[in-house]
């Protein structure tokens, strides 16, 4: 079984950027393919990135398509998300998620292990 913590949230002003961490421990975090979410106050939670066990592939929301970027290190753990040119409706709590059997999936329900998530608050 494998833990996530993310870190990195925060408020910032529109046009600007943030990089949310995701680190991984209990598990092999290279067996897993990860995925980033996020929940904004009233909504249902939605598939923002995912990334394959290599990191070699990726997929995204057509909301962040061109302006978030999702990689990982997986010496170090680690998965990460790029957040460039933010925007009021980026606005959610962020998770991460580890997928063990799938391959780049969208669905809450694809994932198995979910970390606590992260604030981020986009200010016009």
């Amino acid at each position: 079984q494998v833990q996530l913590v993310e870190s990195g949230g925060g408020l910032v002003q529109a046009g600007n950027s943030l990089r949310l961490s995701c680190a991984a421990s209990g598990g092999t975090f290279r067996n897993y393919a990860m995925g980033w979410f996020r929940q904004a106050p009233g909504k249902e939670r939605e598939f923002v990135a995912a990334i394959s066990w290599s990191g070699s592939s990726t997929r995204y929301a057509d909301s962040v398509k061109g302006r978030f970027t999702i990689s990982r290190d997986n010496a170090k753990n680690t998965m990460y998300l790029q957040m460039n040119s933010l925007k009021p409706e980026d606005t959610a709590v962020y998770y991460c998620a580890a997928d063990r059997e799938g391959y780049l999936r969208v669905g809450v329900s694809d994932y198995d292990y979910w970390g606590q998530g992260t604030q981020v608050t986009v200010s016009s």
